[in-house]
This record gives C-alpha cells, structure tokens and sequence, in this order.
C-alpha cells in the first residue's frame, strides 16, 4: 500500500467505506453504523465516485469503542520523514474521529474519553510505512519479507495494536482486510541523506517507545509481573551506504525503569516520596530472559547516585542483580553526577573505557549488503549484546550517556568501513558532526515529551558538545514545567495512555470513573487560596477612602490569615490535590503499609488520606457538639 485510500461516508446513512484503489479490482473495507461490523470485498463496480467525492487518507489509526459508541480514528494528514533503503518513512500530523452513531453527542462521559483521546494522538509522535516494518529494527527484519508487515510487527511496539484489534480478528477470516492493517510507532524516527568524508550515505535514528507498561512519569515506574518496565525504549541508528549494493551498518541500544517494585508518590513536594516495595526478583528474572532472547548479552548501565534519595533504588537493582545471578546480565555502575560533577560531562568517556574493560566492545553492531540480484539482504555481522541504561527516569542522564555510546560506536563503525581513515576522527567533519549531535537532541527530547510532558534537560551538551549558561537556564525552566506537568497535569496523560492502548475500556464500566469524590473542605481549600488572592489585591490595588486605613489593615490581616491556613492546609494534605489518574488504579497504595504491587490500588491511598481528613473534621464537629 503505498497511495492513500479514499474514504467516503455520504453513499449510505448505513455504513463507512473505505477503499483500496491499488488493487484490482479495488478492495473497499465497509465498517457498519453504528455497531461497527467490518466486512471487505472487492469492489467490481464504478469507483470514481470515491476520489470526487471522497476524502483521500494516508489510512486507519484504528477503531475504538468507548462508553457508548464507536469511532473510526482516520490518518487525515502526514509528512514524508525520508527514506530508508527506498522505503518512505511518514509521521502522521493530523487525524480525525469518525463516528459511527448519528446525532449530536451529550454524554459528559464520553466526551471526556474522546478529549482523552484526542489530546494523546495529537501530542504524541507516530510514524508508519506502508512498506516497512518500523516496529523492527534491521537485526530483527533480516531474512524472509514475506506477508503483510503487521504480522511481522513487534509487539511491544506496535503502538495501535489496540486499535486495530478488530481488524486484526475480522483479517483471521478475511486476509484482504490486511491492507486496511497499518502499524505505527510512538517515538522519534530521523533519515537524513547527509556523507561523511565526501561519502554519500543516509545517517538515520529511531526511537521505538514500548506500549507495556507505557505512561507518564511519577504515575508509571519500575517493573509489573509480566516483566516490562515502564518508559522502555529502544533506539537505532543507523548508516546506510548510498553504493552498488547498499550496505547497512545498525546500532541498538535500549533503556527501561529499574527493574524492581518501586514509586516516587506525588504529594506536591518537590522530591515525592520514594518508596521501594520489593525486589521483584522473579518478574527482574523474565524482563532480563525477554531481553537476553531478543538482544543477548546485558550490559546494564545504572546512572543512578550513589547516595541522598536515589541511593534505595540502586541498592534494590544491585540486590535484584545478584539475585539473578546470570552471566550473561552485566551490571555496571556509574556515578553520573559525582564524576561529571562540574558540567565535565566529557568524563562519560570512563564509563565507555569500563565498559571496553569487561568486553562490551565485542558485542559489535549489525552489518548487512543487498543482494540487487536475489532482492534479499545478506548479513555479514551480528550485534549480539545490548547496553540497556538507566537513571531514575530514564531520560537526561541516559540521554547523554546514550549519545556518547552511540558516538563511540560510529566511531569502530565508519573506520571499519575505510569512510574514517585509521586513527582519524568521524568528528572532524564538523558539518556530519552538526548534524549528529542536534539528531541525538531531538530524539532525547522527543522521548523526554512522551514520558515527563517537557523535553530533556542537558540538550546543550548533546547539540554543543559543551555546558552553557543557557543549557541551565532551560534545564531549570524545564525542572519547573515537569513539577507543574507531573503533579497537576499527568493524571490526565496517564488516562489517555491506558484508553489509547486498551487498559482501560469504558464500556466494561459501570459507573464512570471523572466524579471528584473527594471530602468538600479538601475541594474548597485551593478556591480559598484564589479568594484570599484576590481580596488581598483589591485591597491594595483598588482606590480607598483615606479615613479606612484601619479597617484595610484588618480586611488584609483577614485575608492574609485564610490564605496562610489554605496554603499550609494544601501543604500538609498534598496528596489530595495531586492530578491522579482515575481510569486505570496505580499498582502501589499505603503509606501505612507495604503493599505488593496488583493486589491494591492508590485509590485506597487516597482515600485513606481522606479518612484521616474526615476523622478529623468529625472530632471537631463532635467537639463543637459537646462544647
């Protein structure tokens, strides 16, 4: 499928079509109102009347079911990101809903889910090609290219698979349904055609973000009994050869939370409180066997600080490690922050120097050269390990880390394809060299946005090379941005990961989960605090008779008093006023009590806190009573 469909909803009030028009005879995919029955067939009669009336699209999103309905989400718009190895590469920039139910919509509900929706495709970055499999990387795809590209999609990132769960089952009877079937990643996809030392080659990167355990930051962490761990991403860059039988050079990397049952719970304080609830050796155990199956060797790289409030997630890692006890699982430490200390962050170069120590060089990268005769690539060398690296979000220290890897790796690479002369540099060509470091950028932004809301901090040494003043000026406006962003917006963010990927499906709920239930005294506290703002400006600000001194002093004292005890009240009671998800119930609760991740939820947190609140109020109205 390399040409848009057209869809055309005006032939019937019954039904949507779309249509295929590069087969013959065209294939037309008709998707029932409003109970959704898809069926395809092929079409024998006139199709003209699609392209002049049609609306052409780069294809389906998918389709979801929410409280009462179900919507079509139709790619309307997309940009051409490059290519690779003749393949076009495109990221969608626009969509649309189509419903499949007639009349205006009024339930409150529903269109919350579909703003939920809404906002997550739009600020998400997603890409696709129709003859491509984006979902893996070169090492994965080698060999046969038979059959449609979704059957061969990777799973863990095949980012609509949720949403093409009905096709994906009407395609078990019906295989021409497959055309309609199109995967898209979440993350970050780079191809520029660009040469180093007056060599035409593509220079090209993408980062493929895992739908498990996949959401916002504070609200998605460590490990679940499956075994995947959240903000998991896989990155890979590659060169490709623009000669007779292009060569293919691909470098993998990936990071993933610290394997282990552990939060950080928001609570309005800047540094939330962190809490370790087990080791998870035996879910650590099958993340590392998944890993091992698919990558190899583990060198896994932790970032995290030695001491302060970092220093129990290492010490459960380094705990989690030994229990594993598996050769093949690597463990490295690396104070980032103590040995870059002074913005020298050139000193990852220790961290790559221990690595070359234990052998990690010899994991090498895969290579490959096309076949032009047979139309099949042939593998020449194998990447047969992976750095998996790690700080506690997984993005700003790893970034910088991640880039020098793969820096370093670009390295052995262009000089072993005699592009880089022996004992040359790939960074002399200071144009490529550009080009590199703003790529790395972008990618580590990129990631940063889908998982904190803001990008990544310590971009300045990725793009320059060096520490700026600027770099800090915008790592502290970023640090403030993820503070607001992670304590009173990411609930929202969170909710629109788990509807988008189907954790949570609005028409298996009863009772609708977008109520504040919360006590009204803890509702009322941050109006207060508006209030009291506003009557304190007044009263300095607005025009006064000159005999009212006094009672303005006492107006402001007033006021002044109820803002106090409203801020100090929110302060104390921080928990309360977090954004937290409603759809699906994070998987820690009590603070009273270790609770083993699935068996509650932070509902009951929550409420907890509202308890003792309650209690409180109880004892003073009891009090009152008694008085």
């Amino acid at each position: 499928m390399s040409a848009p469909l057209y869809v055309s909803s005006y032939t019937s009030p019954t039904e949507i079509q779309f249509i295929n028009n590069l087969t013959s005879p065209p294939t037309v995919l008709h998707i029932s109102k409003p109970t959704g029955e898809i069926t395809v067939a092929k079409n024998e009669g006139d199709t003209d009347q699609y392209a002049t009336f049609g609306q052409s699209v780069p294809g389906i999103l998918g389709i979801i079911r929410l409280r009462i309905g179900k919507y079509i989400i139709v790619i309307t718009k997309s940009e051409k990101v490059g290519l690779i190895k003749g393949h076009v590469v495109y990221k969608m920039t626009d969509f649309e809903f189509i419903s499949l139910r007639d009349g205006t919509m009024r339930d409150k509900d529903e269109l919350t889910y579909l703003s939920l929706l809404k906002q997550h495709i739009k600020t998400g970055s997603m890409y696709f090609s129709y003859t491509w499999d984006l979902t893996n990387s070169m090492q994965r795809q080698r060999g046969t290219q038979d059959g449609s590209i979704w059957k061969r999609a990777d799973e863990r990132f095949f980012w609509n698979r949720y949403a093409q769960s009905e096709l994906i089952e009407y395609s078990k009877t019906n295989s021409d349904a497959d055309q309609f079937i199109l995967p898209v990643i979440f993350g970050y996809v780079n191809l520029t055609k660009t040469s180093i030392n007056n060599v035409p080659l593509t220079f090209g990167l993408i980062s493929r973000r895992s739908r498990f355990r996949a959401g916002t930051r504070y609200f998605s962490r460590g490990i679940d009994q499956q075994g995947n761990v959240s903000n998991f991403n896989e990155t890979e860059q590659l060169i490709v050869l623009e000669t007779q039988g292009q060569e293919t050079y691909s470098f993998v990397q990936t990071r993933g939370s610290v394997p282990v049952y552990w939060a950080e719970i928001n609570n309005l304080r800047y540094k939330p409180k962190l809490r370790i609830f087990d080791t998870a050796f035996e879910t650590a155990r099958v993340h590392f066997d998944q890993q091992k199956s698919i990558y190899g060797t583990n060198y896994c790289v932790n970032l995290v600080n030695q001491k302060g409030h970092e220093l129990p997630v290492k010490s459960a890692y380094e705990t989690t490690i030994k229990l594993i006890n598996d050769p093949e699982i690597i463990y490295v430490y690396f104070d980032f922050h103590h040995e870059c200390r002074g913005m020298k962050w050139h000193r990852v170069q220790l961290l790559i120097d221990r690595l070359v120590e234990i052998g990690a060089d010899k994991m090498d990268w895969f290579q490959s050269v096309d076949d032009p005769e047979k139309l099949v690539s042939v593998p020449k060398k194998l990447q047969n390990g992976i750095v998996r690296t790690n700080c506690m979000d997984c993005l700003d220290r790893t970034n910088v880390v991640q880039s020098m890897l793969a820096g370093w790796t670009l390295q052995k690479i262009l000089v072993d394809a005699k592009i880089t002369p022996f004992g040359g540099r790939w960074e002399d060509d200071a144009e490529f060299e550009l080009l590199f470091r703003n790529v790395w950028a972008d990618n580590a932004d990129a990631i940063s946005n889908a998982y904190s809301g803001t990008g990544a901090l310590k971009t300045d040494f990725t793009r320059t090379g060096k520490r700026t003043k600027k770099g800090a000026l915008n790592d502290l406006t970023n640090s403030v941005e993820r503070y607001a962003r992670n304590n009173f917006f990411d609930g929202p963010r969170q909710d629109a990961y788990d509807l988008f990927l189907g954790n949570h499906r609005p028409y298996e709920v009863v009772d609708p989960p977008f109520r504040d239930h919360r006590p009204l005294l803890i509702q009322s506290m941050p109006f207060i605090s508006y209030g009291a703002v506003l009557m304190i400006g007044a009263a300095l600000f607005l025009p006064r008779a000159n005999d009212a001194k006094l009672s303005i002093r006492l107006f402001i004292g007033i006021w002044l008093v109820l803002l106090g005890y409203s801020l100090y009240f929110i302060s104390k009671h921080g928990l309360a006023y977090v954004n937290w998800p409603r759809l699906v119930p994070l998987d820690y609760v009590s603070e009273q009590e270790v609770v083993h991740p699935g068996t509650g939820t932070i509902k009951g947190w929550v409420m907890s806190e509202k308890s003792k609140i309650e209690s409180k109020i109880r004892g003073l109205e009891e009090g009152k009573k008694r008085t």
